[in-house]
């Protein structure tokens, strides 16, 4: 049984996606006539995630290469291709990092990937290793991952492809917890406008059922789509209709209190109807999944955290209050690990105009 998939939303502060070297011929060329101290040489950085974001951002996808968080070093930092970026970032107070390639470059390796079509793939790019790095799961055949190896040659180095356990598939099951037609899912966090309360979930659980019960003999009614979104993004809305449900704003064990755009490096919380709660980190931005059969989503949160069947729509979220995500999809389970993929939940609140409480 296929288990996942959830859609895209927006970034943080403002919201993807080996064999030969062949850089010249493709425009990569490696910057090696720069010299920059390394990250935890450089003083100390104060500049916020969000804030880094921001600056490369404005700098231009030229000139950087994504930023992430350095949970060692206590710093921020942005990668850069000129020692004029690295100027300007050091003088905002986050650490100028020396790569090869600029996010432009980067994402014309990613638009080959998309080209490839193949069901089963997942990529992104890796701030850390500034690389697109590509996931294929068990459905991916050997001629296919050929195709993939062939198709993004061109790129060389700056291209990774791997293979990861199980399958890239949608979240959903049959079970307990938020219940639709056939189907399980979980409720993703609570939001309002005015005075009508929602909930949000995800886009491929809209997809398949338009009411909402809280119990699997769907003799309790919660609400009923109002909307959905999927493939591309993986985000839906459904309006309580039930009164009588207490609509508490927490997440798990945590009260949420605002929402964010998701940084590399960031400790984060999921829970699921399935498997509860479970830590740990953002590993990638803006990443492309495709389900199969068109199911592809884009700028998706990429993490470390496991999911399994029945987590899909379930909350993304910081210790602190912060609402992240939604969850969307991945690979493997939560005995031996996996990948899983977020829907950004700002640009589902913001496309809906609610908020969470």
């Amino acid at each position: 049984m296929r288990l996942k998939r959830t859609t895209p939303t927006t970034p943080r502060n403002t919201f993807a996606r080996r064999a030969r070297l062949i850089a010249v011929a493709s425009g990569l060329l490696a910057v090696t006539a720069l010299t920059l101290p390394a990250a935890q040489a450089a003083p100390a950085a104060k500049a916020s995630p969000g804030a880094a974001a921001d600056l490369a951002t404005s700098l231009g996808s030229t000139v950087t290469a994504g930023s992430y968080y350095d949970v060692k070093a206590k710093a921020t930092v942005v990668n850069v291709t000129t020692a004029a970026a690295a100027q300007t970032v050091r003088a905002a107070g986050a650490v100028p990092r020396l790569v090869t390639y600029s996010s432009a470059q980067l994402a014309k390796a990613g638009d080959a990937a998309r080209a490839a079509d193949i069901g089963g793939t997942a990529w992104g790019v890796n701030p850390r290793t500034n690389k697109l790095e590509i996931s294929a799961d068990s459905t991916v055949s050997r001629a296919e991952l050929a195709t993939l190896a062939s198709t993004t040659a061109s790129y060389g180095s700056a291209v990774s492809i791997q293979r990861v356990s199980g399958k890239f598939s949608r979240l959903i099951t049959g079970g307990s917890a938020i219940y639709g037609g056939q189907y399980r899912c979980s409720l993703g966090f609570n939001v309002v406008s005015g005075s009508t309360y929602y909930f949000l979930t995800a886009g491929h659980c809209g997809q398949v059922a338009s009411t909402w019960y809280s119990n699997s003999g769907h003799t309790t009614t919660l609400g009923t789509n109002v909307s959905y979104s999927f493939p591309t993004n993986d985000y839906a809305l459904v309006k309580y209709s039930n009164t009588s449900i207490t609509k508490t704003g927490g997440a798990g064990n945590t009260d949420i209190t605002s929402s964010a755009n998701a940084y590399v490096g960031e400790s984060v919380l999921r829970s699921g109807s399935t498997t509860g709660i479970h830590s740990g980190s953002v590993t990638g931005l803006n990443a492309t999944v495709n389900y199969g059969g068109g199911d592809v989503v884009y700028q998706m949160i990429r993490t470390n955290v496991c999911a399994e069947g029945g987590d899909s729509g379930g909350p993304l979220y910081t210790s602190g209050g912060i609402a992240l995500g939604l969850t969307s999809g991945g690979s493997g389970n939560c005995t031996s690990g996996g990948t899983t993929y977020f829907q950004p939940v700002v640009e589902a609140l913001n496309n809906y105009g609610v908020s969470v409480y």
